[in-house]
């Protein structure tokens, strides 16, 4: 099984597509930890380091967007969502830009580089945002797919990528990604897992171990944060009960927030959220920062069984 880092594999989907004269790549001094150094090395004319300077980055890309560029901004994701806030609403989701802002290095998973750069609050900020569509693909074939779709769609885009290596949850030569359709992975009516990013993985797991308990779970990738796929959250409360959404996120306003708000108008339900539990994150390394905060297949599986007991 292929391993990939979402960051990585935008680099190279860039590069791919890359022929198409419309693309411009601009980057905040940050190519290689993004990977849009791979756009750089085939077309460096389209490649623009803006250096340290987010905001000035996404005014750009949007001066670009008004000259018939589709316009790819990219940096880490606490300085994307924050630093460049404003830039965002106003000078490309106001007028309805065709500037797609990539940010890497979302979550904990960011590791060693400590609370300062761990952005657990992005989702929440972005999805607030009027026009803005805010995507995360799980691995690296989704994320292929992903800009492909975000090359095709006209307007504003977060798309929001990981620096861990993760393993392929998607073959490669037929990756499903609709906007705004999250992806059923695995059928079962017992409890719904509903998980983004590397946390899909994650929910798999969580049921192949649940299976072994009887339990039987359905596994959607909500890739599309927004518009969230509210006939598919709608129809897993109706015929499972029993919700778990997963992220690398904080609970407040990312993928839980915004599950939960379908649920509460529409079809209500059990519902536990898997996530970062409004907190900072802290220097380590991936894999005991994940299990540090909860954010592993035992912890959702221990949350399926405990809304399950109150079926």
């Amino acid at each position: 099984m292929a391993k990939t880092a979402t960051r990585q594999a935008y680099g190279q989907a860039l590069a791919e597509f890359g022929a198409d004269e419309r693309i411009v790549v601009l980057d905040a001094d940050l190519s290689k930890s993004t990977y849009t150094v791979t756009f750089k090395n085939s077309y460096p004319e389209r490649h623009f380091n803006m250096g340290i300077a987010e905001a000035n980055m996404i005014a750009s890309a949007c001066g670009m967007a008004t000259c018939g560029k589709i316009a790819f901004a990219s940096t880490f994701a606490i300085f994307a969502s924050e630093r460049a806030c404003e830039q965002i609403r106003n000078s490309a989701c106001y007028p309805k830009l065709n500037v797609k802002v990539c940010a890497t290095h979302a979550g904990i998973s960011v590791g060693e580089d400590g609370a300062s750069h761990q952005c657990v609050e992005d989702l929440a900020i972005m999805r607030a945002l009027p026009n803005l569509t805010v995507v995360q693909p799980c691995d690296g074939p989704s994320t292929r797919a992903c800009i492909k779709a975000v090359i095709e769609t006209e307007g504003p885009f977060y798309v929001r990528l990981g620096r861990l290596a993760v393993d392929d949850v998607y073959d490669a030569d037929n990756t499903p990604f609709q906007i705004g359709k999250g992806n059923v992975l695995q059928n079962g009516g017992d409890v719904t897992l509903i998980a983004t990013g590397l946390m899909v993985q994650e929910a798999l797991s969580a049921a192949d171990t649940l299976k072994t308990e009887g339990i039987n779970a359905r596994v959607i990738d909500m890739h599309t944060i927004k518009p969230i796929d509210r006939d598919l959250i709608i129809a897993a409360s109706k015929e499972t009960g029993a919700i778990v959404t997963a992220e690398e996120h904080n609970i407040i306003g990312g993928l839980g927030g915004a599950v939960a708000e379908v649920l509460s108008t529409s079809a209500p339900c059990r519902l536990g959220m898997v996530g970062v539990q409004d907190k900072f994150g802290k220097s380590g390394k991936p894999a005991e920062l994940l299990k540090e905060y909860g954010l592993t297949a035992g912890d959702i599986a221990a949350k399926a069984r405990e809304l399950i007991a109150y079926k």
